[in-house]
């Protein structure tokens, strides 16, 4: 043999490895996607995100476990074939998988039937990928530098897609795009060890036609997932879909029909506009109508402005802060003709402040006069995320911000549907001790009010001082909310009556468990 043949054989392997090593870091980063989506496509549609994540992940790890398990029985001369095979069958089956996540949740009740057999199929197929590679990279690498360099890309391949699945992937292009985007990727990857193996593949032919097919398939489901994603959530929303967006932080869709707008996250109904004035009158009139100073407001949650419209009625307000974590929010409701006219422009006021930051973090880094009122909108506790600005420790921390007369509310889902919950956050605002106050905890006052389109919803007051609700004036106009009708709000009836359960604490989250249990009974 020549020299020069020899030289090209070199480069020839050298180039093969560092295709198969490439494929490496590309599959790790698809593989880590799939697991992400569905973990995150299952909490957006069903909810009980930790619930989802966990279930997820332990069904992904123990199928990977039988595809690694399973890739022992592959022999020598199939292992390209297999490779190829597999890296395909991954292509269609995760490219798909958001497609088939929506597809089951809106026309079947078997939707977590299909989410493990997604699962179970792309972990098996993915726990085969490895050592396939390292068995195929056997005869160029030392066994040593053989399984550290595939594992040190796999893990790479992981940390990458990890940081930009929140970052990048589902903000810019969302679920459905994501999964077609990453099923390509597997599909280009196949189709290139086509091309760069043909010598050494068994099936050449059939390798090649079913890995051209699948790009084929999946570049044409990435050019209509922005119509999918439309067709879907049209089944989802029973109204017209006026604006949706997925943000770094959730899934946000606007709808519309006739009069009525409503707001959704993560497909929860946040407010219509038919009768949100009974929910944010009640939220923010119940803790403004009380006598003492109204100087400074702070405004949890409430990024849509609703409640920020309510306090601006108050002419001895000086300065509202709002702390809304998602600013995609607070752009929408800032500068969207449609819905900077629901809050009546409230976000443009010269004494509204928005502050697009963590409420925990907030409060444990700002310095400066306590608030008179504390109003606090935040979403459902359906995850542990939400579910800490319902503990102990965050409404400890709140208070240390409240001045020693100030008032709190705070919503607390429905007391009808949600009764263990409603209590549970009505019993944790109750354990607090409040700085300045000589008092063992904050005064607390549940209350109710009927709004149609949520429901009888529930709301707790606290303070550090006594609470007597015959001090409380009506001083604005209202649409709802009358002397008479706020007095009605505090009277509950049996079937929503007090029950013992435990304080929320951030270690626990039991809310978040009280939360699920209850929706799950629900009594429709």
């Amino acid at each position: 043999m020549s020299d020069a043949t020899s030289s090209d054989n070199v480069a020839d392997t050298t180039f093969r490895r560092v295709v198969l090593l490439g494929a490496v870091f590309l599959i790790a980063n698809a593989g880590l996607v799939y697991e992400l989506l569905a973990g995150a496509v299952s909490a957006y549609l069903v909810g009980s995100a930790v619930l989802q994540f966990s279930l997820v992940v332990g069904l992904f790890l123990a199928a990977m476990g039988l595809g690694s398990f399973l890739s022992q029985h592959i022999e020598d001369e199939q292992l390209l074939d297999t490779f190829v095979a597999v890296e395909t069958a991954i292509a269609v089956a995760g490219g798909f998988s958001a497609l088939v996540l929506y597809l089951a949740f809106t026309y079947s009740t078997l939707y977590t039937v299909a989410l493990c057999g997604i699962c179970l199929v792309i972990g098996t197929l993915m726990g085969m990928e490895i050592p396939l590679v390292t068995r195929l990279l056997k005869s160029t690498l030392s066994l040593k530098v053989n399984v550290s360099t595939v594992l040190g890309l796999d893990y790479l391949g992981a940390l990458t897609a990890s940081l930009a699945f929140p970052l990048v992937l589902l903000p810019f292009l969302g679920q459905m795009a994501t999964s077609f985007l990453f099923g390509l990727l597997n599909a280009l990857v196949a189709l290139f060890c086509c091309y760069v193996f043909r010598d050494a593949l068994v099936h050449r032919r059939r390798a090649l036609v079913s890995a051209g097919v699948s790009c084929v398939l999946l570049l044409g489901g990435l050019g209509a997932s922005g119509w999918l994603v439309g067709w879907f959530e049209g089944s989802l929303y029973n109204d017209t879909i006026l604006m949706r967006k997925t943000s770094e932080h959730q899934q946000i869709v606007v709808t519309s029909w006739r009069d009525d707008v409503r707001l959704y996250l993560n497909g929860n109904l946040q407010f219509s506009t038919s009768d949100e004035h009974r929910y944010h009158e009640t939220l923010a009139h119940t803790a403004m109508g009380f006598p003492g100073s109204r100087d400074r407001v702070l405004v949890l949650g409430g990024g849509d402005g609703l409640a920020a419209e309510e306090i601006l009625k108050y002419d001895d307000v000086e300065h509202i802060d709002i702390v809304e974590l998602d600013d995609q929010v607070t752009d929408l409701f800032t500068h969207h003709p449609v819905l900077r006219g629901i809050n009546d422009d409230a976000l443009h006021s010269p004494r509204v402040h928005v502050h697009n930051r963590d409420a925990m973090k907030y409060l444990e880094e700002r310095e400066g006069k306590p608030y008179d009122r504390v109003i606090a909108d935040f979403p459902d506790p359906n995850n542990t995320e939400i579910g800490k600005l319902y503990t102990a420790e965050f409404y400890r921390l709140l208070t240390q911000h409240l001045s020693g007369d100030g008032y709190v509310i705070t919503q607390a889902t429905s007391p009808y549907w949600a009764t263990t919950s409603f209590w549970c956050i009505e019993q944790t605002i109750a354990s607090v001790h409040p700085p300045r106050s000589r008092r063992e905890t904050l005064y607390t006052h549940p209350l109710h009010a009927q709004v149609p389109s949520l429901g009888d919803w529930g709301f707790v007051l606290a303070s550090p001082r006594p609470i007597d609700i015959d001090d409380w004036t009506l001083e604005v106009p209202t649409d709802y909310l009358t002397p008479r009708q706020f007095r009605t709000h505090f009277v509950f009836p049996k079937d929503m009556k007090r029950e013992s359960v435990e304080v929320n604490h951030i270690d626990s989250q039991v809310l978040v468990r009280y939360y699920a249990e209850d929706w799950e009974h629900a009594r429709y």
